[in-house]
């Protein structure tokens, strides 16, 4: 019997990696078969209509006054006059088709992929008794009032938190209220705040090997999305503390400073330092890009990792663990935070034509991925702008960054929603060996790894 269950398995394997390459030539054939020789060339105009987009963007950001005006009409005319030419021509339908088979040729080849066997990154859970003096930090503005509209500080009382309420109108060295917090007896730290400020925290936790607390109470909380915590509604992280578990995650640094996100330099940040960035961050981003893009501002950039080097570009993102790049629903999402490697993007963009190619090809010149333990970033200033989670500091050149391994115990609620299950990479040679295959296709089994 099981033998049988394990043959319509693999029987559906097959025919999904089939259904995959089937809906993938489709959609690249439906413009010209249905067509022709008028297809092939609106088929062509489709793709010069992305490029010249990509370039128009490029100059959006890149130039000022009526060149970007002129820029940004292009950018939008662009794929309106594509979508106009296929109406023209009576072919419009194709562009939905086309649309629906990649589709489904994506679908079909995940489905293929996700089922050779190969298991998922699991982050192995310990169970802890829950603290006896936990201590919290919460930020009455972080993430627009959350603090206030979720009753945090009320719900963390009740369960026998210590809080203490930062003033917004004075600054408070959050790191050395979290020290005097450990000074006193504090078996557990937490925040409920931006990431800048969960970073500061934990790192006193990782030094006394205390667990941490995340309360997803800021703007964004990549962090607490890569834990797998609600950010709807943060006051389900105060569960945590009568019925959670632990998990240990890494911990980033740039120089002596903590990051749980990402150190960013260059382009972000230099941005990141304008006085009106919080109030207004797109306003700011076009005041401050067209000198730093067009290389009129800002340091020439070099970073060396674990033996590679990359020379003079615009951007440079130090992250705790990789982010996922191949699966455009889970970008900016990291699939684990335990590898003990940092990752590294670097882009370099200096033409439309570049800037066309990073949207075209599939491994753009100026994109440069990586991972390492160690990551140094050099300029030919003498201080660099870095965007540390976020926050906006100046550091001496150069900038060492690292990553401290499982150094983190966070605390988390033991029901949780969950970080999403990375879909595989689309690897078309794969999936035409499933195809063809006439017998079991599955991969050998992965364990689980923590």
């Amino acid at each position: 019997m099981a033998s049988a269950m394990s043959e319509r398995y693999h029987h559906r394997q097959r025919w999904a990696a089939r259904g995959a390459l089937a809906a993938a030539a489709l959609a690249a054939l439906l413009p010209l078969v249905s067509g022709g020789l008028k297809g092939l060339l609106l088929l062509a105009a489709g793709i010069a209509g992305l490029a010249l987009t990509a370039a128009a963007l490029w100059w959006v950001l890149s130039r000022r006054g009526p060149v970007r005006v002129a820029a940004a009409t292009l950018a939008a005319a662009s794929p309106v006059g594509v979508i106009t030419l296929f109406a023209t021509a009576g072919l419009l339908w194709v562009i939905f088709a086309s649309l629906l088979l990649w589709c489904l040729a994506v679908w079909s080849g995940r489905y293929a992929l996700r089922s050779t066997g190969l298991r998922p990154v699991r982050v192995k859970e310990y169970r802890t008794p829950p603290p006896q003096r936990p201590f919290l930090l919460l930020n009455p503005r972080s993430g627009g009032g959350k603090v206030e509209k979720f009753s945090l500080k009320e719900k963390a009382e009740a369960l026998g938190a210590h809080v203490v309420l930062l003033d917004p109108d004075r600054h408070q060295d959050v790191t050395e209220l979290a020290r005097a917090a450990v000074a006193d007896g504090a078996d557990l730290l937490g925040v409920a705040g931006g990431d800048g400020t969960q970073a500061l925290v934990a790192a006193v936790a990782a030094e006394h090997g205390l667990p941490f607390l995340v309360i997803s109470a800021g703007t964004r909380n990549h962090f607490a999305m890569d834990l797998g915590l609600d950010r709807d509604d943060p006051s389900t992280c105060l569960d945590a503390l009568t019925d959670g578990v632990e998990l240990r995650v890494d911990l980033g640094f740039a120089d002596d400073r903590p990051f749980v996100n990402n150190a960013s330099f260059g382009v972000y940040g230099a941005v990141v330092q304008s006085p009106g960035y919080r109030e207004d961050k797109v306003g700011a981003a076009l005041e401050r890009l067209p000198e730093l893009l067009t290389r009129q501002s800002g340091p020439r950039l070099t970073a060396s990792a674990d033996g590679t080097t990359v020379t003079d570009p615009q951007a440079i993102l130090v992250s705790n663990n990789p982010y996922r790049m191949d699966d455009p629903f889970g970008f900016g999402r990291r699939e684990r935070l335990n590898s003990g490697k940092l990752g590294v993007l670097a882009l370099r963009v200096d033409s439309a034509v570049e800037a066309a190619e990073l949207l075209l090809s599939p491994r753009p010149e100026g994109l440069t991925v990586l991972t390492a333990q160690h990551v140094v970033v050099q300029g030919d200033e003498a201080n660099l702008e870095v965007g540390l989670d976020g926050e906006a500091l100046t550091l001496p050149a150069p900038v060492h960054c690292r990553i401290a391994r499982r150094a983190l115990r966070v605390r988390v609620p033991r029901d949780r929603p969950g970080v999403p299950e990375a879909q595989p990479r689309l690897d078309w040679r794969r999936l035409r060996k499933l195809a063809a295959a006439v017998g079991r296709t599955a991969a050998p089994s992965r364990t689980w790894r923590t």
